[in-house]
């Protein structure tokens, strides 16, 4: 972490390693930051030399976070909850290794088990890397089932290692594949952006984080929307706007053809498809199709 600049003020970002790594810089560089990342190298490089970085796994970003090597970090929910972590939340940012869903953490049993409902799981071994929350939640439903520390290929642990587990899933492919059975969801789990409580009271990191949080919000919101620009004559105005009444605000100015508008608006990527058509038949034309980097309310 050796970015420098003139005036002294630097920002202890930590990035997801693993999983969100991907998925982190790509949300980072539509909100507009270029990263250099070496395969060899634990220190992304910002364009701003007003933020230094470091790749940490984030099943230990919050307690980094929390002691202060840290300013702020990215990591799930579910991690600050697991260490039990006294970090400020300064944004949910929902996104994940395959989608925008959240990911859940799951109990779940060999499709064949006699395991129906957590309280079966009295007196039982449980397999999982989420201990300290899977005991505290399991103490607090009157289970008492001993939950081993999982180190990996924790969906391959029943019905020998463990009589069941509590894993993390988006889909729950994964458990099918393995002939798993999910009996309950015990937390789902979103990314968070987290900061040290010190530093989130320091004006200037303050200000510098809640920037970076409105950016990065603004370049998830963006995801799943796009414009759409098109020509409508005057005698088609109101059909076509219509079809855009469930729509925000959109934007209408006069063409400099006589009777002729042109209309932008913004709208949920997956009605797109059903909507052009009704548009084109409205009498819509020239419509235009563009990708979002970011939308900010």
């Amino acid at each position: 972490m050796n970015n420098k600049n003139n005036k002294g003020n630097i920002l202890r970002l930590g990035l997801p390693k693993g999983s969100l790594q991907e998925s982190t810089l790509r949300l980072f560089k539509k909100a507009g930051y270029h990263i250099s990342v070496s395969p060899r190298s634990y220190y992304p490089v910002f364009d701003d030399p007003e933020i230094e970085s470091m790749l940490i796994r984030a099943q230990e970003m919050a307690r980094y976070v929390e002691d202060g090597v840290l300013d702020c970090g990215l990591t799930g929910r579910d991690w600050v909850l697991e260490q039990n972590a006294e970090v400020v939340e300064i944004a949910e940012l929902r996104y994940a290794k395959e989608g925008f869903r959240p990911v859940k953490w799951v109990v779940a049993v060999p499709a064949d088990s006699k395991i129906k409902s957590i309280k079966d799981l009295n007196g039982k071994r449980v397999a999982t890397e989420l201990v300290g929350f899977t005991k505290r939640y399991f103490k607090s439903k009157g289970i008492k089932a001993e939950v081993d520390f999982s180190w990996g290929a924790t969906e391959v642990k029943p019905p020998f290692l463990a009589d069941a587990i509590v894993d993390i899933t988006e889909t729950g492919a994964s458990l099918r594949a393995n002939n798993l059975r999910i009996v309950e969801t015990i937390i789902e789990s979103t990314t968070r952006f987290v900061a040290n409580r010190k530093a989130w009271h320091d004006k200037w990191k303050r200000q510098k984080m809640e920037n970076l949080a409105l950016l990065l919000k603004g370049a998830l919101a963006a995801e799943e929307k796009v414009g759409l620009k098109m020509n409508v004559p005057e005698k088609a105005f109101k059909r076509v706007l219509s079809l855009l009444s469930s729509m925000h605000s959109p934007t209408v100015s006069t063409l400099s053809d006589p009777g002729w508008y042109a209309i932008d608006v913004v709208i949920d990527e997956r009605t797109v498809r059903d909507i052009i058509p009704k548009l084109k038949s409205a009498g819509a034309s020239g419509i235009v199709e563009y990708t979002l980097n970011k939308v900010i309310p």
